[in-house]
């Protein structure tokens, strides 16, 4: 076998690493007897940061799925925002609030809040912006039917009515951002989209701790790159702790990768695959965070104009019961998350429960077994699928082409630049007016409803745009019932299993593992993601090491490997 030079140094890093020998065969030399270990040193980067921002200070971040929703929170305010505690959500606008009955919350509001232009956040600026989102709501939930509307109690507390009984309103909530009288006269009110929010124009129109300088992103349509600078109104003066975020939407993911490692001032902060983490720990400029989460890879199968033969429950099953899972988070998740029966990440309350007698395909019956392969293959044997898919899951989808091609199915993968040309053909295809065919199509449903499984649930209401499925009036009566009790009901957990047995056994999508998130991060950058799908730009640090703010090189100590971190922290991190 003859190795690039780029392979041999991956090799030789990955047995320099482990502290073993270096075979012959891979050095064309005799090999010595033993290798120094390489010596990595504790990441101190949070110890060093500043706690106040840095003036001068620029961090920069690639955001490859739901860059709207990952910095939302960044530019704009509402009463609650993303938390990584248990709840899922913080007090953001208001500082406290009550259910006075099954259809009526209360809450007292934040005072001497201003938005970002000067102009004051109070009740009549709550109810402003609920008019203007009754006239034009957001469709991703049923928060559209079920909201009523919204009253002013005094000039600081605010009286939202429902229309029916809601266990997700709280969820919902943390989306309805308020933003200026302005911004809703030139933007003509909040867009009605399938996506929210709208980050559609720069300016000072939010009240988050940053402002929204250069670009926009929204679900549907994003500039390649958006600039954040830190708001000198924000109410909380220990948030933003970096002067200058800039957020990029549309890089290639091999390269975002080598901009953090090699490139020192080109990129901060990327999420990569878990194959390059030993090249991120050895490089320069880098090193490896990770944590748990909540995220969901969806597969969705094209049911209503794709390959015929996805129609077929058969053909489906066949599809999952094919698919090997332990072989998936072994080779090419490297361990990095966890088996999940459905698309539904066990992390969620009700998912983790129903996960435990509700097991893989593969958990049950190996698909690698001579007379299991011999089945499929006849069910399958023949089967061409186009795959839609951005380029950060291309070695997810090796893995798959790899198995299914065992039992006779063929994969075409094209290649999509950004998350924007994923979104278009999938929100088409409910009404059947996708100009781009496809079969199977993934993207990275990470948790957008913040510790609730509707996240990953909601593709599978058939009404609604983001479900690829036929009709099935069975799932969406699940899905009603669902929507009825909250996540700490009791009955919670019954629903959650009857939609994860519904999906499990029509096989509505393809089921892979639920995966953490990894990230290259840059070594003199203090950042601890969130498990949902917001990205905590108010609170990543820096050193004065850092390439923004530094006088000089970087200092040749400091290029050395550093510890993984994994969060929550565990000893194997420490």
């Amino acid at each position: 076998m003859i190795l690039s030079p780029t392979s041999l140094a991956c090799k030789l890093s990955v047995f320099t690493l482990l502290g073993l020998s270096i075979p012959a065969s891979a050095v064309g030399q005799k090999a010595p007897r033993l290798v120094r270990p390489v010596e990595l040193r504790r990441d101190d980067a949070s110890v060093r940061a500043s706690p106040h921002i840095v003036p001068g200070s620029h961090v920069k971040i690639y955001i490859p799925s739901l860059p709207y929703l990952y910095t939302s929170h960044a530019v704009n305010g509402a009463l609650i925002k993303p938390s990584n505690n248990p709840e899922g959500w913080e007090y953001d606008m208001a500082v406290e609030h009550r259910q006075i009955d099954e259809t009526t919350y209360e809450f007292d509001l934040r005072q001497d809040v201003k938005f970002q232009d000067g102009s004051p956040f109070n009740a009549d600026a709550v109810i402003m912006n609920m008019d203007a989102f009754k006239l034009q709501p957001t469709l991703y939930s049923k928060i559209d039917q079920v909201f009523d509307y919204a009253e002013k109690i005094d000039d600081d507390t605010v009286r939202f009515h429902l229309t029916e009984e809601y266990g997700c309103f709280m969820n919902d909530l943390i989306w309805m951002q308020f933003y200026t009288k302005e911004y809703l006269q030139i933007n003509g009110g909040w867009g009605g989209k399938t996506t929210c929010p709208n980050l559609s124009r720069p300016g000072p129109f939010g009240l988050g701790p940053y402002v929204l300088k250069e670009g926009y992103i929204e679900g549907d349509r994003a500039t390649s790159k958006a600039v954040l600078e830190a708001n000198p109104l924000h109410w909380d003066k220990e948030f933003p702790k970096v002067e200058k975020i800039t957020v990029y939407t549309k890089l290639d993911s091999v390269e975002a990768k080598d901009m953090v490692l090699y490139q020192e001032g080109e990129l901060d902060i990327a999420l990569i695959a878990p194959e390059y983490k030993v090249e991120t720990i050895l490089s320069p400029f880098g090193k490896v965070v990770t944590s748990l989460s909540n995220d969901n890879i969806a597969i969705h199968t094209n049911l209503i104009n794709g390959n015929p033969k996805l129609r077929e429950t058969a053909i489906r099953r066949a599809l999952n019961e094919a698919l090997n899972q332990q072989y998936l988070l072994h080779f090419v998740f490297e361990n990095e998350g966890v088996l999940s029966p459905t698309q539904a990440s066990p992390f969620f309350p009700g998912v983790g429960e129903v996960a435990k007698t509700l097991r893989a395909y593969s958990e049950i019956e190996d698909p690698y077994q001579p007379a299991k392969q011999v089945r499929l293959r006849r069910i399958l044997d023949g089967l061409r699928l186009k795959v839609l898919t951005q380029d950060r899951f291309l070695s997810m989808w090796r893995g798959i082409q790899t198995q299914l091609g065992k039992v006779g199915v063929t994969l075409d993968i094209v290649v999509a630049d950004s998350e924007s040309e994923i979104f278009g053909p999938l929100l088409q295809t409910n009404a059947n007016q996708n100009e781009v065919s496809w079969d199977l199509l993934v993207w990275g449903n990470d948790d957008w409803f913040f510790n609730h499984p509707f996240t990953a649930f909601f593709v599978y209401r058939t009404n609604n745009a983001w479900s690829t499925v036929y009709p099935d009036p069975i799932m969406d009566g699940y899905i009603e019932e669902m929507f009825r009790v909250s996540v700490n009901d009791p009955e919670f957990v019954d629903v959650s299993r009857k939609i994860m047995q519904r999906a499990y056994d029509e096989a509505y999508m393809l089921f892979v593992p639920t995966p953490n998130k990894v990230f290259a991060v840059n070594k003199e950058v203090y950042y601890e993601p969130y498990r949902m799908a917001c990205a905590p730009l108010w609170k990543i640090q820096v050193t004065d090491r850092h390439w923004s703010i530094r006088k000089g090189s970087y200092p040749k100590k400091l290029r050395g490997p550093v510890h993984l971190t994994r969060f929550p922290r565990t000893e194997e991190s420490k």
